[in-house]
């Protein structure tokens, strides 16, 4: 059975970002699946601006939707953060009922991560020993690794035999 995975993450901001959107795509089809980069699609020519959002914007949904299962990168971006986009994506999946798997360097839980319960405007940091916000650790399987590791995990979960009805 063929999967289609859509690989979410900052990655498309990188400088290599087609390159390395390939080499995530060839790690599915070494397992005879499908990734689905968001620089596969290619923006029209002449839009720009809110224009050109709209448009990445509705072609990244229409790929989560049509994907069986995401892949996310839920590294640190521009922060103590993962990026927002990617937060919106793997919250847009879950809702949708996907299953998703997202993966990070570091999985000590987040109070460990900052090392501190108040962050620097003084704004707690939650405490529930999660690698991440709960919204992202509840509703996605977090895997401390690359996106190799992440993969491992999703392909476990997408074909672990199902249980039959008694």
């Amino acid at each position: 059975m063929s999967l289609k995975i859509y690989l979410a993450g900052f990655d498309v901001f990188r400088p290599d970002a087609i390159a390395h959107g390939e080499r995530l795509k060839a790690l599915c089809a070494q397992a005879g699946h499908r990734g689905m980069y968001p620089l596969d699609a290619t923006l029209p020519q002449g839009l720009s601006g809110l224009a050109a959002a709209r448009w990445i914007y509705e072609s990244n949904c229409t790929i989560i939707r049509q994907a069986d299962a995401v892949l996310a990168n839920l590294n640190n971006f521009r922060g103590g953060e993962p990026d927002s986009g990617t937060a919106f994506e793997v919250g847009y999946a879950a809702a949708l009922g996907k299953p998703v798997v997202g993966y990070l360097g570091d999985a000590r839980p987040l109070r460990e991560q900052l090392g501190t319960a108040r962050d620097d405007q003084g704004f707690e940091v939650e405490d529930f020993g999660l690698a991440r916000n709960l919204m992202l650790a509840c509703g996605a399987t977090l895997v401390r690794g690359d996106a190799a590791a992440g993969l491992a995990r999703l392909w476990e979960i997408l074909l672990a035999p199902t249980p039959s009805a008694a």
